[in-house]
């Protein structure tokens, strides 16, 4: 790695160590706080499909955003909106709002977040590229993953911890602060890099451009069409066991109160997530194609889930929780390395937004759906149905394999022609 991939590593980094701090100090109290507001279980979910809604509404719009007017326009913008509308979910907390301002200030932060999803990205794989990295893009990438899973570590059990010695709302005040800093460190550090943005005049007209340009590349490019079509499935069920896991090992640890355990859980998942950065490049090398990879990170991840359905002993639930963090966060990498090897550069941060929105999508109904069954079932049947739905992936991710792409064997992303001309 020459210097000036090792600059944008660093900036890239630091923008990915600060977002996902200011994020995760709410991420293991986030249902207990929906509940304390006085939202039932189907109500909390739902709340979080709107976030998933807000999210899919939002994805390729903000994509369009980060190649036209540039990914560090789209970053501060992003950390702008998702410090108002955390804010707001204070507010509306302090007063017991009814659900259906939650919905809508839910539907802000899927605004907020979709700033984020596709530009960093987009951002570091080009100036990688410009500043003539040779290496394998899941190396990087695994990195990115390791520091995002320190982070959320640390913010997760700060927030569990600051939320039991203080109240559930502190650490939403907390998470506007750091996004207020974060704002600052991206206004001076971040520069697109190997990038030139297009902007228009008639936005109109450019945004279909861009989006035409990036239907291309992706839904109608049959390889990266498949991973997409997986999304629903395993990035829905992801987001649901997340969240759910809060309540259920409260359930199994026997104190409702105990918000630390709830930041526990949170921060298992945090570590899952720095092991399965670090595994992620080295699998890679014992693995000849990324397919297996994510075909094996699937199957297993659903098996993790359905025995933990059926799990009744608190430990043995931490247990399984972390090694489906590995199984998941393994993968991760290596489908983030798969899809950027066939996509164009100019279509780069509004295909991987629409990518995002694939998987969004998938929460905005896979949620309330497993939020009825924890209704109705409970929370630990709803986990192991939650393994089933992820298992409906693979398919996709066996049809992907089948088009035979050169990405999915690529040892390394720099090669430009395979970027500007994705296999059909």
């Amino acid at each position: 790695m020459n210097a000036g991939a090792r600059k944008t590593q660093r900036v890239y980094l630091t923008l990915t160590l600060g977002n996902t701090l200011a994020a995760s100090f709410i991420w293991g109290i986030n249902t207990l706080f929906l509940l304390d507001a006085g939202l039932s279980n189907l109500e909390a979910f739902a709340a979080n499909a709107f976030f998933t809604a807000g999210m899919v509404l939002f994805e390729v719009p903000t994509g369009v955003v980060a190649d036209g007017w540039g990914r560090r326009v789209s970053f501060l913008l992003g950390t702008v909106t998702l410090a108002i509308s955390t804010y707001l979910y204070y507010l509306l907390w302090q007063v017991s709002a009814p659900f259906w301002w939650w919905a809508v200030v839910s539907v802000l932060l899927g605004l907020g977040f979709t700033f984020f999803s596709g530009a960093v990205e987009a951002w570091l794989v080009d100036a990688l590229r410009f500043s003539g990295y040779e290496g394998g893009l899941e190396t990087v990438l695994g990195r990115g993953q390791m520091v995002s899973g320190v982070a959320m570590l640390a913010g997760s059990v700060a927030g569990g911890v600051i939320a039991q010695a203080t109240n559930l709302g502190v650490p939403f005040l907390l998470r506007v602060g750091v996004l207020a800093a974060m704002f600052a460190v991206a206004f001076w550090l971040m520069h697109d890099i190997g990038f030139t943005p297009e902007r228009s005049t008639h936005p109109l007209q450019a945004t279909r451009a861009v989006l035409s340009a990036s239907i291309e590349s992706g839904l109608k490019n049959p390889p990266v069409r498949y991973v997409m079509l997986a999304a629903p499935f395993s990035a829905g069920v992801g987001i649901y066991v997340f969240y759910a896991l809060q309540p259920f090992l409260l359930e199994l640890f026997g104190d409702p109160h105990a918000y630390s355990v709830a930041g526990l859980a949170a921060a298992i998942v945090a570590g899952g997530q720095v092991l399965g950065g670090w595994m992620a490049p080295h699998i890679r090398r014992l693995v000849r194609k990324r397919t297996t990879v994510l075909i094996l990170s699937s199957i297993l991840g659903a098996l993790i889930l359905v025995v933990l359905g059926f799990t009744q002993v608190f430990w043995v639930a931490l247990a399984l929780l972390a090694l489906w963090a590995v199984v998941a966060s393994a993968g991760t990498p290596v489908r983030q390395a798969y899809l950027n090897d066939m996509i164009a550069s100019k279509q780069r941060a509004t295909v991987l937004s629409f990518d995002s929105l694939m998987g969004s999508s998938g929460g905005v109904v896979v949620q309330p759906l497993l939020g009825r069954a924890a209704d109705v079932y409970g929370y630990a049947a709803s986990l192991a149905i939650g393994g089933v739905v992820e298992l409906i992936a693979v398919p996709f991710l066996l049809a992907s394999r089948q088009q035979h792409p050169q990405a999915d064997q690529s040892a390394d992303s720099t090669s430009a022609s395979t970027a500007e001309s994705p296999p059909s």
